[in-house]
């Protein structure tokens, strides 16, 4: 069998290990990255395609004649036609549970980080301000305890768990939002009621028609004026334009976000603007540990092993 990786490039992958999907394919062909008019030709002939964020849609599927397995190289799968796929006799296979320990850990440098004001601090020091004080230390931003405060989890699932494990052993109390779009559930709260009651809310659900747009200026005006936002999940889950107005007018406290709405932003974004306090943006990078990566890897052999052994693994669509 033949595969070509498309967007090899997207994984970092210098400090990686492709052996695991060498010795599962007889061929392979990688590329760093593909642009849409290169897809056609270069999935053509191959019976296994690994993509990460290259499009895959209808009319470049139908052109793949051979393809048997899509391989995403992430636990997403809005990039690939998941219809089409089912009705052209294609199986695709993503990768779950590889950012756990890496996501989970920046979620929680993003809440410490905004909690001790670590950003003022430094930036304090680097402008000699602590140097200027006439006492020993410079206490000019309020730094805030996680013990005993509510932390909001919006998405139960691994990750969504792992935080609130981290947030417990901050000595915090975990709350649960009620599933987006779902019904009443027992010992979660509604939205509503959780917002009011969070000193720092964590997102972790995926971006679906229930979740778009989920937290916008009503939602943000529920919230404690000392409240965080964190927001590791999508980036059209908040309003990224009613966050930064939020935390300009001081209705919430803070706000760490490692994804946006487009990625790179090259048009620019709402959240990019230089005179937004208590923000800090990093670009979408909560899950790319060496060590998250390579179970990346790692599985996706595992799907493709599988899947030629005809008992394929972590399948979310399959031939009709």
């Amino acid at each position: 069998m033949r595969g070509v990786f498309l967007d090899v490039k997207t994984m970092a992958g210098a400090d990686l290990d492709y052996g695991p999907l060498e010795t599962v394919l007889d061929a392979w062909d990688y590329h760093e990255l593909t642009s849409p008019s290169q897809v056609a030709a270069r999935i053509a002939g191959a019976e296994v395609v690994v993509v990460n964020k290259v499009v895959l849609d209808r009319k470049l599927l139908s052109t793949a004649g051979k393809l048997k397995l899509v391989c995403i190289a992430a636990t997403g799968t809005n990039n690939v036609d998941l219809e089409a796929t089912s009705q052209l006799g294609i199986t695709v296979c993503n990768v779950r549970g590889y950012g756990i320990a890496s996501v989970s850990q920046h979620v929680f440098s993003l809440i410490l980080a905004l909690s001790n004001r670590l950003l003022e601090y430094h930036a304090a020091v680097q402008a000699g301000h602590w140097q200027q004080s006439s006492q020993f230390c410079f206490l000019d931003y309020p730094i805030r305890e996680l013990a005993g405060r509510k932390l909001g989890i919006i998405g139960y699932g691994a990750l969504g768990r792992a935080v609130a494990r981290l947030g417990e052993a901050f000595g915090m109390e975990v709350l649960l939002a009620e599933r987006p779009g779902g019904p009443p559930t027992a010992g979660r709260l509604p939205l509503a009621d959780l917002l009011a009651k969070v000193d720092v809310l964590s997102i972790h659900c995926p971006l679906t028609s229930a979740t778009d747009g989920l937290i916008g200026a009503p939602e943000l005006r529920q919230m404690k004026p000392e409240a965080i936002l964190i927001n590791a999940a999508r980036g059209g889950i908040v309003d990224e334009a009613a966050l930064a107005e939020a935390l300009r007018a001081g209705i919430i406290a803070g706000a760490g976000v490692d994804v946006l709405s487009s990625e790179p932003p090259c048009d620019g974004n709402s959240l990019l603007a230089d005179d937004i306090p208590n923000l800090i943006v990093t670009p979408h990078i909560a899950w790319g540990s060496q060590g998250a990566r390579q179970r990346i890897i790692d599985g996706m052999a595992d799907n493709i092993r599988a899947f030629r052994d005809g008992k394929p693994l972590n399948v979310v669509a399959a031939p009709i």
